[in-house]
């Protein structure tokens, strides 16, 4: 059941995202998600991810006997996109407002049963990155970046102004790898000086002077990778990530699989790490080989799969 509070992901995905953001979302990898998450007859699955519900339908349609749980912590989406799919699909699909971080504890509160398949897609959709205030570089709006103002308090804007030197390179450099993370952090502190920098064209245009030809060479903006630096760290997604992979592990049904979609190198390596421990223990077993990737054929119809690896693994043992 959908929570009726109301609240008031960029990764490598915004990478391809151009000076006028589609507002559609396309579903990377359906084909692939599909194949390791294995859909059967009567079979319930847990999308932790619902975004614009590519995915849901998507298992739904493939085997019309199951049933999808589906989350998302934006409230937005599931009204927009998740109600008229309820309407469509009746009661083989719910809705569940909340971030996937807290699963554990949402779980007992919702009375989840053990699944047959999880499915989570850490990236954002064009939707919210043409939509959410902050997200997209080519939009002028607050920076924001919250993808869920309920579930987080400090906005991009803070982050700017509170923020040392030292810690604004530590953002742009952990969570961007962002190779001018020293100067673009420079240039953010004596601007701030001058005045508060509170709109993406002011922190974009910024960037542009300070980063070097090489971007132009490119053909990506400046200032990509600083944004997802500060949205990854305004969102806290990398610490959700690590929260929701053992809750997920616990909620398998034997030999029910976890299958996750990254679209930034330390999200992909957080999962491929955890898949790895859990291997060795005996209570996981990787069922991917490697990290799955989009086909050309999906490539040249959908550009924002360039970025995007599946890893998945099934639970060999029950807890």
């Amino acid at each position: 059941m959908v929570d009726d509070r109301r609240d008031s992901e960029t990764t490598e995905r915004e990478l391809e995202v151009q000076e006028q953001p589609a507002v559609t979302h396309k579903p990377v990898l359906t084909s692939e998600v599909l194949h390791y998450l294995a859909p059967k007859p009567g079979g319930v699955y847990l999308d932790v991810t619902f975004g614009t519900g590519g995915h849901t339908r998507a298992i739904l349609e493939a085997e019309p006997t199951c049933s999808v749980i589906a989350m998302d912590w934006d409230m937005a989406a599931l009204e927009m996109f998740g109600q008229p799919m309820q309407d469509e699909f009746g009661d083989r699909l719910e809705l569940v407002w909340g971030n996937f971080a807290l699963l554990y504890k949402i779980a007992k509160k919702e009375d989840f049963p053990l699944f047959d398949g999880i499915l989570a897609d850490f990236g954002t959709s064009q939707v919210q990155i043409a939509t959410r205030a902050g997200l997209s570089i080519y939009r002028d709006a607050a920076l924001d970046m919250r993808m869920a103002p309920a579930h987080q308090v400090v906005t991009a804007e803070q982050v700017l102004a509170r923020s040392s030197e030292e810690k604004l390179r530590e953002i742009f450099w952990q969570l961007g790898e962002e190779p001018y993370a020293r100067q673009i952090a420079r240039a953010i502190i004596e601007e701030r000086k001058k005045r508060p920098i509170k709109t993406t064209k002011q922190l974009a245009e910024l960037i542009a002077k300070v980063a070097p030809f090489v971007y132009k060479k490119r053909k990506i903006h400046p200032a990509t990778r600083v944004f997802q630096a500060l949205r990854l760290y305004v969102n806290h997604e990398l610490a959700n990530i690590s929260a929701f992979l053992p809750a997920a592990k616990d909620l398998l049904d034997e030999g029910g699989h976890l299958v996750c979609i990254s679209f930034h190198s330390l999200e992909d390596r957080l999962v491929k790490q955890f898949f790895k421990n859990e291997e060795r223990t005996g209570t996981l077993e990787v069922i991917s080989q490697g990290a799955v990737v989009a086909s050309e054929e999906e490539l040249a119809k959908n550009p924002s799969s360039r970025s995007a690896k599946l890893r998945a693994a099934k639970l060999v043992a029950l807890q």
